[in-house]
């Protein structure tokens, strides 16, 4: 994932277009998805409590991290975000027809592209 050896792995020697922005969220948001993964391994890994409830502290701030970027993606990327919505509404749609409505109520719609708070 990371090249820790070179300190200018990131550094991009010019602005990026939204397009190559939008790759480079991409790949943020799979190192991120990693990092959960690996909290999340090592929380079950363990029967200290201290060490459960700070690595289930820092695997949540990861998922934080994932709906910043995503929310991100979608203020640059409008078609993306027709994308987003529509994966949502067919989520939404085949848990209605499941006879699971009355769960995916505590799912909130996201309401189009912003970049406001992620706190409900």
């Amino acid at each position: 994932m990371g090249a820790f050896p070179n300190p200018f792995a990131g550094n991009v020697s010019r602005k990026m277009s939204n397009a190559e922005l939008m790759q480079a969220l991409r790949f943020d948001i799979s190192g991120e998805l990693e990092a959960i993964f690996l909290y999340d391994a090592h929380y079950h890994a363990t029967d200290d409590p201290a060490a459960k409830a700070i690595l289930a502290d820092i695997r949540d701030e990861e998922k934080v991290h994932v709906g910043e970027l995503i929310t991100l993606m979608r203020y640059l990327d409008p078609h993306e975000a027709e994308c987003f919505l529509e994966g949502e509404a067919e989520v939404h749609e085949m848990l209605e027809k499941l006879g699971l409505k009355g769960q995916s109520e505590g799912i909130a719609p996201a309401e189009g592209p912003t970049v406001g708070s992620l706190v409900k």
